[in-house]
Formats: C-alpha cells, structure tokens, sequence
C-alpha cells in the first residue's frame, strides 16, 4: 500500500426516512459515480456538519426533512491501480425524517428513489450504505 499526502475531508449525507422507506440518489460525480447512496456532500468552511446535511439533502433531491440524530461514521477511500490514495472522504450520517418536497434527482445525482428495506439487495450501493441503513432501522423500529 502506497501512502498518499492527501488528507481527509469532512463531508456529510441523510438517512432520510418516511413512510417505512429511506431516500436513496443515485451519484452522477467522480465519488461513487453509478451507485446508489444516501444524499450528502461536503461541508462548507465555518458550516456545523448538521447545517449541511440538510442543506446537501436539499440540494440534491429538493427534500426538506428534520434531523433527528448522528447514526454514523463512514470512510470513503479511492485508490487507483498503485494503490495510492486518491482521495479520503469522512462522512458523517445524520438520521432525517421528511417533511416536506417530492424527491427529485438535481445537483450531484442522476436519480432518486424511496427504497423499502427488502429493496436494498438488489441496488448497486455504495460500500457499507445498506449495513448502515438496516443497523439504524434496527435500531428505531
């Protein structure tokens, strides 16, 4: 493993739930482009992580929603073929419930959807996005 100068960034996304189902974008960016994640993004200098979830949530899928809760941590680490890192991002998850707007694909992503928990399997997800997604449930059901 080759170490690279490049170091972590802070981002966050939203587990945003409603009507037994979580709010899923599909990333259009170099970040897990093609897969289906939890909406999110980076946090802007001097802007409190939970200020940018929901800022990040409405950007990308036009979804007002109320934070609950931090539910996690996730390490996102791409490496190229020498296996140098490429970039490392630190997201935190906050737990959101919606409330308001139908969900829409704008910046960042291509597409959007309400998934059930049984939907999960069959999506090409982001690595650790539906562990995480089912241990919340667990959790709040």
């Amino acid at each position: 493993m080759t170490l690279a100068r490049v170091k972590p960034v802070p981002g966050v996304s939203t587990m945003t739930l409603r009507d037994g189902k979580v709010l899923l974008a599909k990333r259009a960016k170099q970040a897990g482009y093609g897969l289906w994640s939890l909406p999110g993004g980076h946090i802007e200098p001097g802007e409190p992580a939970r200020d940018a979830a929901l800022r990040e949530l409405a950007e990308e899928t036009g979804v007002t929603a109320r934070l609950d809760r931090l539910v996690g941590c996730q390490d996102i680490v791409h490496r190229d073929a020498n296996d140098t890192v490429i970039f490392h991002y630190v997201v935190s998850v906050f737990l959101c419930h919606w409330q308001h707007g139908e969900a829409v694909a704008a910046t960042d992503v291509s597409d959007v959807m309400w998934a059930r928990l049984c939907d999960l399997d069959g999506l090409n997800m982001t690595d650790g996005t539906a562990d995480l997604i089912r241990n919340t449930l667990k959790t709040i059901t």
